[in-house]
């Protein structure tokens, strides 16, 4: 009884369970925020490898939902480091005036 419980805790051991097939590594998936974070990095830093690659990764729908929640988000967060309203802060960073 002991070998059994023994060979089942210990598969390597001859008699025990067979190990598990050895699986190919599985290819990092990108949700839409890391293809948008990445495109919009590789879009200020001017290289188009990364940008074209960042593009295969989701559908241009999907990549343009991620730029432009991206851009909402970081007008909001230095809206507040600015302390001046994310209005303001977007015309801003567009080079608009204010009318």
């Amino acid at each position: 009884m002991l070998g059994i419980l023994r060979r089942a805790v210990n598969p390597g051991r001859k008699g025990g369970r067979p190990d598990a097939p050895l699986k190919a590594p599985e290819r990092r998936q990108h949700n839409l925020f890391d293809a948008a974070a990445t495109f919009v990095a590789a879009s200020v830093e001017e290289d188009q490898e990364r940008m074209d690659e960042a593009s295969g990764w989701v559908s241009p729908e999907a990549l343009s939902f991620g730029v432009g929640e991206l851009a909402c988000r970081a007008v909001i967060a230095l809206a507040r480091e600015r302390d001046e309203s994310p209005e303001t802060v977007a015309r801003a960073l567009l080079g608009l005036t204010d009318e």
